[in-house]
């Protein structure tokens, strides 16, 4: 077959039950026509899989194509498209004579149906100009049928047979424009336009002319066919640009949401006029409002943004438009809009959107909305953006944000408790009103996080005198009666006096009780405490909400609020010169932190008071007690903390300002002979893909890079060694989710080697997609052998396997395969994440891998590159938090695999007296695989102290 054959698809044909072709004939010849139908088929698979049954040409001529049955018509079709039409000579054969006579008698049939699908059939076939000639005028002739549903069928069958060969109907063009100038179906109209405008622009243009007055009433077909006609157009030197803006802008405000976004499109193409840009950006943002499908919303404001980055403050008048968008139910496209609206916010639009954000968040807490606590969370988030950036509106909507202090939604409560902490350190003059709103709100907290986040910023920028005593007072308050171990035990006393007057008027105590008779006739003794279980349950849920969290065992809050009081004390002293009052607040400050630690090792909590808790409390009552001995200890709490705060939010600032500088400034790297585009001499549009021609060859790889042989070499693995009968080496391709084996096989016999087979196996989530088939090797002969595996997850996989073959006097053979390992790095990426999604995939992984550290490294910096570089995993922990000399470091990695799956690990290492480096590496993943893969890859790598290239 020749090169340009066509290439059909493959279809299942069970070989156990093919009939024989006598069996085939008979079928066609006496079968009834459901007989008839499946014997037809059988033939038509048959030829599809390269078994054409040329003698059963003449017998389905015979017995098939005179029939009447619609559907033996249509198989028909289908198997003159696939059945071989020429001899060996290439000449067309002597039967198909028939077969074009039968065509052309269908082209004439009285029934229009079977008229329009032998016209589909002929596009079907239109690269065979010697089938077609005789055919062209019955084609011709179809262009005046009655029925509009065969000319719009004659029309493209025109087409297609002028597009392959153009001698067939020498004058297209003409013969379109006559049939044009006559026709009044839409569809008709629209096909012979698309016909001209392919075969003559300028006769397509001349029509267009003719009806510039009545596109905008045309049907919708034929409007996508005219913008398409301006488009390509445009892309020449033409003097109707003008009339097909004017086009284009009364096509905006058509009833087809599809002509709408060609329009839009194409006027972005044809000019930068930002009237042009602001109609166009206006029918995107309507289209978005009006359209259903959440699919198109998302492409239309990814072109609503497009327009936004290269036009800058042209658009900024529509954001209250896009701001409706918000309405929208679906996340995805609200946190696009909201993102666009993020980016077209300026000093003079910024209150009116702050405005409206404001509403919608009260609207999520009074309404049912769907997902209200996800969409309440993105417009805290974006409200704490537009304070930061523009500082006029910080004081306007950090109130109102602090009401959400006390949400159930506990992402959104830390949201806004990370903006009120940014907005306090960057306005100072906004503090005093913050702090006591804060203060006024502690009440209403319910999360251990939320109390921490408010109570650091209270320690650190409440100041005066009178504010320190307010914020004790609070804090008194949502603790509740001081100290906390006496005041349980005193309620648990008095529970249990109650509840044994109630029973039996006995005498009540801690340790007291009376012997009482089980079910079973033994004695028990019942104390305080077993009775008194139940009723501190119940009665610890109306307690104050901080005491709450510190019996429930949160400590690490109560270790926060020990820093917070410290600060208390510390500012307090420096600030009053009343000693008696100083005294008064340090010791009240430091009764709230011994009481918290009493009640962390008594049974009145769920659980004890950890070690890091009970230190740092214990420091900061040893820093109050010596309060005036250590003042370096008092600039560390009241100074160096607050300063690390302000670092770590100049390092951010930084950090976003080269990403931004980064995406601005896009390096083009042009060769010095590389051909010159004219295009590139006019300005750039909104829409630069026009060219079709050119994504046609992008998308069918016409520009692909291809690889560097030798780069290659380094991929081969030898599987046998070079003594052996056959040396078998394989090259081994990662192409996205399948691996290629390309094995070559030399004989190194003088024999011949004979069904010859290579077979393979695997270990892990590998599938061999199909065996090898058996080969025949001549003497010191090669043999190329492809076989395809597909990866199904990012596990450690091994293929193995074995060649089988016969030698002389039929002996079998057999060789042993080495092992191929496949590389789990060839599927991991570094990725990144925001703190709190990995502290939350953190906790929700079950599989964890625990690496110790083994290495000759010094530099605890170097050990983590060198992880990274290994793993191919990126750090989360900011440079900034790991910059100064110090002899540990704590770091977060994260990686995500081809297959979606995370993968997290968290080094912590220190440096030991003798120089050498301590510690492990924790993985996490939410599958055993790529867990136990990663650690695996991190021990190997530690055996020397370079990565592995």
């Amino acid at each position: 077959m020749s090169a340009e054959a066509q290439c059909y698809t493959l279809v299942f044909e069970d070989n156990a039950e093919t009939p024989s072709t006598q069996e085939l004939r008979t079928g066609l010849e006496k079968g009834s026509d459901e007989d008839k139908l499946d014997t037809l088929r059988r033939i038509i698979v048959a030829t599809i899989n390269g078994n054409p049954q040329p003698t059963l040409l003449m017998p389905i001529i015979q017995y098939i194509m005179p029939s009447k049955h619609k559907q033996l018509k249509k198989l028909l079709h289908v198997y003159w498209e696939v059945c071989p039409k020429y001899d060996e000579n290439g000449k067309l054969k002597q039967e198909m004579i028939l077969v074009v006579n039968a065509i052309r008698n269908d082209l004439q049939h009285p029934n229009e149906y079977i008229r329009g699908a032998t016209l589909r059939f002929i596009q079907k076939i239109s690269k065979d100009a010697e089938l077609l000639e005789p055919l062209i005028p019955t084609l011709r002739a179809n262009l005046e049928h009655r029925h509009s549903y065969v000319r719009k069928a004659a029309v493209f069958a025109l087409y297609t047979v002028f597009r392959e060969n153009e001698a067939l109907i020498p004058d297209a063009a003409e013969l379109m424009q006559t049939f044009l100038a006559a026709e009044s179906d839409a569809t008709c109209k629209r096909n012979a336009f698309v016909f001209l405008a392919n075969v003559a622009m300028n006769k397509a243009v001349e029509w267009l002319r003719s009806v510039w007055d009545g596109i905008g009433s045309m049907d919708e077909g034929l409007q996508m066919a005219v913008i398409e006609v301006a488009r390509i157009d445009c892309m020449g030197d033409t003097t109707h640009k003008p009339r097909y803006i004017r086009c284009m802008f009364e096509l905006l405000n058509s009833s087809s949401h599809a002509v709408k976004y060609e329009a839009a499109t194409t006027l972005t193409t044809l000019t930068q006029n930002p009237a042009a840009v602001k109609a166009a950006s206006a029918c995107f943002v309507n289209l978005v409002i009006k359209e259903s499908d959440n699919n198109v919303k998302l492409i239309v404001l990814d072109k609503l943004d497009v327009l936004r980055s290269r036009h800058g403050h042209v658009l900024d008048g529509l954001i209250m438009d896009v701001l409706q968008v918000l309405s929208s139910a679906d996340m995805e496209v609200r946190r696009k809009a909201m993102s666009i609206v993020l980016s077209m916010t300026s000093t003079r639009n910024v209150e009116e959107v702050v405005l409206f954000l404001k509403k919608q968040l009260q609207r999520t807490q009074d309404q049912e909305y769907d997902k209200a606590s996800e969409y309440r969370q993105l417009l805290i988030q974006s409200i704490h953006v537009m304070a930061i950036k523009f500082s006029e509106v910080a004081a306007s909507v950090v109130h109102a944000l602090m009401d959400f202090l006390g949400d159930s939604n506990n992402p959104s409560a830390l949201d806004v408790v990370a903006f009120v902490r940014e907005v306090v350190e960057k306005f100072p003059f906004l503090r005093p009103t913050i702090t006591e709103k804060l203060t006024a709100t502690l009440g209403s907290i319910k999360s251990g996080k939320v109390f921490r986040g408010v109570l650091w910023i209270l320690g650190e920028y409440v100041e005066g005198v009178n504010d320190i005593e307010r914020a004790m007072v609070e804090v008194r308050g949502v603790l509740g009666e001081i100290p906390i171990l006496a005041a349980e035990i005193r309620e648990a006393e008095g529970n249990g006096a109650v509840e044994g007057g109630e029973e039996e008027g006995a005498s009540t105590g801690q340790s007291g009780g009376r012997p009482r008779v089980l079910a079973d006739g033994t004695y028990a003794t019942e104390t305080a405490y077993t009775s008194s279980a139940p009723v501190h349950s119940e009665a610890s849920k109306a307690k104050p909400p901080l005491r709450a969290l510190i019996l429930g065992g949160d400590f690490f809050t109560g270790s926060v609020l020990a820093a917070a009081l410290t600060k208390f004390v510390l500012r307090y002293d420096e600030q009053t010169s009343e000693r008696a009052s100083a005294n008064a607040l340090r010791a009240e400050a430091m009764l709230i932190m011994t009481s918290v630690i009493r009640v962390g090792q008594s049974k009145f909590v769920t659980a004890a008071i950890d070690e890091d808790s009970n230190e740092r409390i214990l420091s900061c009552i040893q820093t109050l007690s010596e309060l005036h001995a250590h003042p370096e200890v008092n600039d560390m709490f009241l100074r160096d903390t607050r300063a690390a705060y302000g670092k770590m939010l100049g390092a951010q600032e930084k950090r976003a300002a080269e990403k931004k500088e980064a995406e601005g400034t896009k390096e083009t790297i042009v060769q010095v002979d590389d051909l010159l585009n004219f295009r590139q001499f006019s300005k750039k549009s909104a829409d630069d893909p026009i060219n079709y021609a050119d994504d046609l060859g992008k998308a069918t790889g016409a520009g692909e890079v291809h690889e560097d042989f030798i780069s290659n070499l380094s991929k081969i693995s030898q599987l046998t060694g070079f003594s052996d009968p056959i040396y078998a080496e394989a090259y081994v391709k990662m192409h996205g989710f399948d691996i290629l084996l390309d094995v070559l096989l030399v004989n190194q016999t003088p024999n011949t080697l004979q069904n010859l087979c290579l077979d393979f196996a695997t270990l892990g989530d590998l599938k061999l997609v199909e065996r090898p088939a058996v080969y025949t090797i001549a003497p010191h002969g090669f043999q190329s052998i492809k076989a395809t595996i597909k990866v199904s997850s990012t596990e450690t996989g091994v293929i193995f396997g074995s060649i089988l073959w016969e030698g002389p006097g039929l002996a079998e053979s057999c060789v042993i395969l080495n092992d191929i390992h496949i590389d789990i790095m060839d599927y991991i990426e570094p990725a990144y994440c925001s703190e709190t999604q990995f502290r939350s995939m953190w906790t929700e992984f079950e599989w964890e891998n625990r690496v110790n550290v083994s290495t000759t490294m010094a530099d605890p910096r170097d050990y983590l590159k060198h992880v990274m570089k290994s793993s191919n995993m990126s750090c989360l922990t900011p440079e900034g938090a790991m910059s100064g000399d110090c002899d540990f470091l704590s770091a977060n990695m994260y990686a995500r695999s081809l297959f979606g799956e995370d993968a997290l690990a968290n080094l912590s290492i220190e440096k030991t007296d003798t120089g050498t480096i301590v510690g492990h590496v924790r993985i996490r993943s939410k599958t055993q695989g790529i867990a136990l893969s990663l650690g695996d890859r991190i021990t190997m790598s530690q055996k020397d102290n370079k990565p592995p290239i």
